[in-house]
């Protein structure tokens, strides 16, 4: 909604004013999700002082307009129409869940939640996060319910949410983050499995199951390499082998007595599914048409680190020889790239197929949208394109964008 008053205009003035490609979230949001006429989006894009008024609602840049004396009492009417077209089930009424507020405590370097621990070593441009599974299921939905913000979903996967958004944030230098879980397996599939009979009996536990789905996709669309350890007294399985499958690379241990397994739920099957609308066991396998189907076929089975591999589950697996080495010579490998290139090349491999609306803006046009090719790391005095072919070392600067 535009206040129409003659100054107040809507622009995108990269390209005449800075010489720059616009942020492409904003040039898709144009064409696509507003469905601006392609040549009236050219003009717009190339005009410094943008479009005002009645041309701007004509073109379809605003919904909207209104003079600046009855703005506010628009935009309360505007609202009260939107709710009016809300349609609420009856199951869906009644009392809602107060959200109690997620802090850590830190301990330096340390910041520990409830269910996730959060290790940070800025000196090495790494962070070990720790997700811990479930230590009881809920014996029905109303009692699900009546846990309300601190059950084990809801609390575990807003604390991982805040967790993210600080490494977001507030440690722009940390380039790898290193996800493990700790717990039982038979926990997590057994809650996995309650929450996805309980979806259809009550609204809590399908809410529930959103917000799970919102903060894996924040994963997803992090700019920060992840590599999945699944070693001793790991539970990756169902809901938390999603944070395997997000990462860009998942290890895993080989021990001789296969305590360390990886096992599939039924929240595997797209219940939590990627922003391009694939499931992250569809993506994984995008070039197999049906595997992931197939896998869902043997959910609740138990896979070593042998069997894990065969059916393509796993980046790597190591003897516990060689776990140790191998697993820090890889980390502090990706740790020493530039950030910018992998931001681009992660973002790229991440949502392989098709595209939707979501994907389009903030998964590999976000990434892009940084002028990798552009920024001081590729060619500045020091930049890796600068220095190729001479004996100097490129430098980064390793803040991940």
């Amino acid at each position: 909604m535009l206040i129409d008053d003659g100054s107040t205009a809507v622009s995108l003035p990269e390209v005449p004013l800075l010489g720059v490609l616009p942020g492409t979230g904003g040039l898709t949001r144009l064409v696509d999700k507003r469905k601006v006429r392609r040549d009236l989006a050219d003009w717009f894009c190339t005009t410094e002082e943008g479009v005002r008024g009645k041309r701007a609602l004509q073109w379809g840049l605003v919904d909207a307009l209104a003079p600046r004396s009855r703005f506010w009492d628009a935009v309360g009417e505007r609202a009260e129409q939107l709710a009016a077209q809300v349609q609420v089930q009856p199951e869906r009424q009644g009392p809602g869940v107060r959200l109690d507020d997620v802090f850590p405590e830190r301990d330096g370097e340390t910041l520990r939640y409830r269910y996730v621990t959060l290790r940070l070593s800025e000196a090495e441009r790494t962070a070990w996060l720790t997700v811990r599974a479930p230590t009881e299921v809920p014996e029905s939905a109303q009692a699900f319910f009546e846990q309300g913000a601190g059950s084990w979903a809801v609390r575990c996967f807003r604390e991982l949410d805040d967790a993210l958004l600080r490494l977001r944030l507030n440690h722009p230098s940390v380039n790898v983050v290193v996800v493990r879980t700790r717990g039982e397996v038979e926990k997590v599939l057994a809650y996995d499995r309650f929450l996805h009979e309980a979806a259809g009996e009550h609204w809590f536990a399908a809410e529930t199951l959103r917000l799970m789905a919102r903060v894996l996709k924040r994963m997803d669309l992090t700019s920060k390499s992840f590599f999945a350890l699944a070693d001793e007294e790991s539970c990756f399985a169902g809901s938390l082998l999603e944070l395997g499958l997000a990462a860009d690379r998942l290890y895993m241990l080989e021990d001789e007595d296969e305590q360390v397994v990886l096992a599939l739920s039924p929240l595997n099957g797209g219940v939590l599914e990627m922003s391009h609308g694939l499931s992250r066991l569809q993506a994984r396998f995008y070039g197999r048409p049906g595997y992931a189907e197939e896998l869902l076929g043997r959910v609740g089975e138990r896979w070593a680190a042998a069997e894990a591999q065969r059916l393509g589950l796993v980046t790597w697996v190591a003897d516990d020889i060689d776990w140790e080495d191998d697993t820090r010579i890889a980390i502090e490998e990706r740790a020493s790239l530039s950030p910018d290139a992998l931001t681009g090349m992660e973002a790229s491999l991440r949502f392989p197929g098709p595209e939707t609306m979501e994907s389009k803006i903030f998964a590999r046009l976000s990434a892009w949208q940084n002028w990798i090719f552009q920024r001081p790391n590729a060619v500045g005095p020091r930049g890796a394109l600068t220095s190729y072919g001479t004996p100097e070392r490129p430098s980064f600067d390793w803040t991940r964008c």
